[in-house]
């Protein structure tokens, strides 16, 4: 029997799983992504912790086959190295060189939404389709896409950043990356609050006769997205107008997917998606015809849940899909 190992780095959490060619999670470890100002620290708490994963199930490193890692970006897929990724206060994170050098086998280094939709693929409801579409709302907001059954990099492996599309030519937002009108700005797990802001501002009456007026203590931005949408399910008239516009931002970044890569499925995962399937789903379902060119796929929930990141890391080590990089482009 072999093995490989599946990464998934996150700005506050990593982690590991070992698993067997059948894609069976054997053992799992999860721990704080390192802070230090040290290019190497990432790269080595991954290989201590894989280790203490590989003692705890009795399995040799030898019995490796590889290593898969999907992370937060931007990335350099080409040198195997992060590039200033956000929360993290270092500029280039060395992630695939230490790694393999440890281990001495294959390793392999992808965005986190490529990674999951190389896990809709192979484990999830995307295996019988060549045009899919893995879409995320978390605290931001990505995607991975497979088009013709050929999966998309782009030159350094970010071409993938569907969260910073425009979905509001007025740019009444700001993006955390800087930019105005940016899908992620209005309806990801950190743009929901702004969102709200907006809206209470509109309309401040209706803000502070929400419940969620007391919680904030009149101050939309210290609100998180669980607040609004667990208010919104309550009936909050305030949280069920902030969560009908996120959903017609949504239904906008959704519809622009569809025109540029033409799915025939769309999977959505991510914790603000996932804890908020129906009231997530709904809207895009509704509205997103009113804005595609392009004939609507299928639009599900991935049955991967949060892992499906580590299904796709697992695939990338096993050699199920080939990413190697390409020769340096000018």
């Amino acid at each position: 029997m072999k093995y490989a190992l599946g990464v998934d780095i996150g700005a506050t959490y990593t982690r590991v799983v070992l698993a067997d060619s059948d894609a069976n999670f054997l053992g799992r470890i999860k721990f704080e992504t390192p802070r230090a100002h040290d290019s190497y620290a990432i790269a080595r708490s991954i290989i201590e912790n894989s280790r203490k994963l590989l003692r705890m199930h009795g399995i040799s490193e030898r019995e490796l086959v590889g290593v898969g890692v999907g992370s937060i970006g931007p990335l350099d897929m080409k040198r195997g190295v992060l590039i200033k990724p956000a929360n993290l206060p270092v500029e280039n994170v060395f992630i695939v060189d230490p790694i393999k050098s440890e281990f001495g086998i294959p390793t392999y280094l992808v965005n986190d939404c490529v990674a999951a939709v190389v896990g809709e693929k192979y484990f999830g409801l995307g295996r019988d389709c060549d045009d899919l579409v893995y879409v995320t709302i978390s605290t931001g907001i990505g995607g991975g896409v497979y088009v013709n059954g050929n999966l998309l990099l782009g030159k350094d492996g970010n071409a993938h950043e569907i969260g910073h599309m425009v979905v509001d030519e007025e740019g009444k937002i700001v993006c955390g990356c800087g930019k105005r009108g940016h899908w992620e700005a209005y309806s990801s797990g950190s743009g929901i609050p702004k969102l709200a802001r907006l809206i209470a501002a509109k309309e401040p009456s209706l803000y502070e006769s929400s419940s969620l007026y007391g919680l904030s203590a009149g101050d939309p931005l210290s609100l998180s997205s669980k607040h609004v949408y667990d208010a919104a399910k309550s009936g909050d008239a305030f949280a069920l107008k902030v969560v009908e516009e996120a959903g017609r931002y949504n239904a906008i970044g959704i519809a622009n997917v569809v025109n540029v890569y033409d799915p025939s499925l769309i999977t959505m995962g991510g914790s603000v998606t996932l804890n908020n399937a129906e009231l997530v789903l709904e809207p895009i379902i509704r509205m997103a015809p009113n804005y595609a060119i392009n004939r609507m796929p299928r639009i599900e929930i991935t049955p991967l849940g949060d892992d499906v990141g580590l299904y796709g890391a697992v695939a990338l080590a096993f050699g199920f899909e080939r990413v190697a990089p390409k020769a340096t482009s000018k």
